[in-house]
């Protein structure tokens, strides 16, 4: 009989994250039993509620990881970055608000033993790649859906993280980005193009393949086996 690994799921909880002189809302999400925890970096105008995000987020719980998904942003500085689009490049203070939900969850008492990776989208991606050349002993494993890498400028080589650049095969401006930053990154490293997705992977069956692609990246280097 086949071996089916069905996670018994939390509800989703919100959670409040202090981030240098701001507090965060985040949605965490903990399967029982979970071997490992995945926090998310949203991209360019986006937040915890980005559907592309929680789709990946809901596949990865599937396979028995937990989740927190954070606005990077506050309310406030959403309705400023809508008008004037800057702070959603500003990623020296993306990077201040990631180090701050990474101390947090190290700092609580069902996720501070678990493995961390981070899933970084569009500018978020570079913000994870700096973040994580700040808590290097934290982070295990890194994904960029997406991304755009090259903003974390000469971070690059500082990354000790295995990391994965997923992007999709008709976004050719960002194809080209990653292919640039993936010279610069010294670490176990891969450049996975889905073939027919657009930047923002709307196209049938293409999101299914980034969150295949961030749940072996994750199984691999957060040391869970997945189910067979």
């Amino acid at each position: 009989m086949e071996n089916t690994f069905r996670p018994e799921l939390s509800e989703d909880r919100l959670v409040r994250i202090p981030a240098g002189p701001v507090t965060l809302e985040g949605v965490l999400s903990l399967p029982k039993g979970a071997s490992g925890i995945v926090l998310f970096a949203h991209g360019s105008g986006s937040s915890r509620h980005s559907p592309r995000n929680r789709y990946v987020a809901r596949s990865l719980a599937e396979s028995g990881f937990a989740s927190l998904l954070i606005d990077l942003l506050t309310a406030e500085e959403e309705v400023v970055d809508s008008r004037t689009s800057q702070l959603r490049f500003n990623i020296e203070l993306l990077v201040e608000r990631l180090v701050g939900a990474t101390d947090w969850l190290g700092n609580q008492l069902e996720t501070k033993d678990l493995k961390l990776g981070y899933f970084g989208a569009s500018t978020g991606a570079a913000a994870a790649l700096v973040a994580a050349t700040q808590r290097p002993q934290a982070v295990a494993a890194i994904v960029s859906r997406g991304g755009r890498p090259d903003l974390a400028g000469s971070a690059l080589s500082r990354v000790l993280a295995p990391t994965l650049l997923i992007v999709g095969g008709l976004d050719q401006s960002v194809i080209a980005l990653n292919q640039e930053a993936l010279v610069h990154l010294q670490v176990e490293k891969q450049l996975q193009i889905v073939p027919g997705a657009t930047h923002l992977f709307e196209e049938p069956g293409a999101l299914e393949q980034v969150a295949h692609l961030a749940r072996q990246w994750f199984a691999r280097y957060l040391r869970m086996s997945l189910p067979t």
